[in-house]
């Protein structure tokens, strides 16, 4: 499959170019940014695109060797798009806050997973359940979900 073809053009169009509030920085960005506007930032594109097409090759690369990629954005302007684009490559995605202990404390992480499974496994057949009990473990599911969904055929 062909990479996608970008330029620096399309990366100013697309806001790329925008980074974080000016006194939310760490010194050690102060390489990569071009200036500051309006309290805000400006990333520089002259060595965010040749980095970015290295990091392109290195997920298309990893993919081919049949590794899996782990999509995280949990900013709510790019989480849908980012949870879409994942489901459709069929990668592993975290589009909400990111869960604490993920890569530190698998073991808690993966018993969350488990939980999310029997939740989808007893509302899949709720039969001798009050409404009450669905309700409660559909709420529950919703949560776990909503944290979980998008890594939960990790472990």
């Amino acid at each position: 499959m062909a990479l996608p073809t970008f330029n620096m053009r399309q990366l100013l169009e697309a806001g790329v170019h925008f980074g974080h509030q000016a006194h939310r920085w760490n010194p050690k960005m102060a390489s990569f940014i071009f200036g500051a506007r309006n309290n805000v930032h400006i990333i520089d594109l002259t060595q965010t695109t040749p980095m970015l097409h290295q990091a392109l090759v290195k997920i298309s690369d990893t993919v081919a060797g049949g590794g899996r990629v782990l999509f995280v954005a949990t900013k709510r302007a790019a989480s849908d798009s980012i949870a879409e684009s994942a489901k459709r490559s069929a990668q592993y995605f975290i589009n909400h806050r990111w869960p604490g202990g993920t890569l530190t404390n698998w073991k808690t992480i993966s018993q969350s997973i488990r939980r999310l499974r029997q939740y989808d496994d007893i509302l899949a057949d709720p039969q001798g359940r009050t409404k009450k009990e669905i309700l409660n473990l559909s709420r529950e599911r919703d949560k776990l979900n909503l944290a979980l969904g998008g890594i939960k055929d990790m472990g």
